[in-house]
């Protein structure tokens, strides 16, 4: 794997763990991301899973440090778990490209080593079209 690639699980894999909040069936951290944007800089976050759709994924939570950096644009992303690597849910993948619709370029590390874009991910998405026709 490309060692940039790898940066990133690494900087995102020790933020894991499972952490009780509330309730029994509440929790955070089992999920972390990181970011890496075109200046290199690595932001990370971590999921929150709460009753009635309140909580919000690990690639929000990266995303938003990104944003209070002032940095919008995504070079390349990854969500961990601790034995695994998992794709970016529906609603990240429309986050991440309203957030800035270049991220449709950012490579998404999936597990096994695969890398796409998120533009992959997203076919025929509304925003990636009407840039492309401006």
């Amino acid at each position: 794997m490309n060692p940039e690639h790898q940066q990133l699980i690494d900087a995102a894999r020790p933020l894991v763990r499972n952490l009780s909040l509330g309730r029994p069936d509440w929790d955070a951290a089992s999920v972390a991301a990181a970011i890496r944007t075109p200046a290199g800089n690595i932001y990370t976050g971590i999921c929150i899973h709460l009753s009635c759709g309140l909580g919000f994924c690990a690639e929000h939570a990266a995303s938003a440090e990104m944003i209070k950096a002032g940095e919008t644009q995504i070079e390349a992303i990854v969500a961990v778990t601790e034995d695994s690597i998992l794709a970016p849910c529906g609603r990240c993948r429309e986050f991440l490209l309203q957030v800035n619709p270049r991220n449709a370029d950012a490579t998404v590390i999936l597990n096994g080593g695969r890398l796409v874009k998120l533009r992959e991910l997203m076919p025929e998405h509304w925003l990636v079209s009407m840039s492309r026709e401006a």
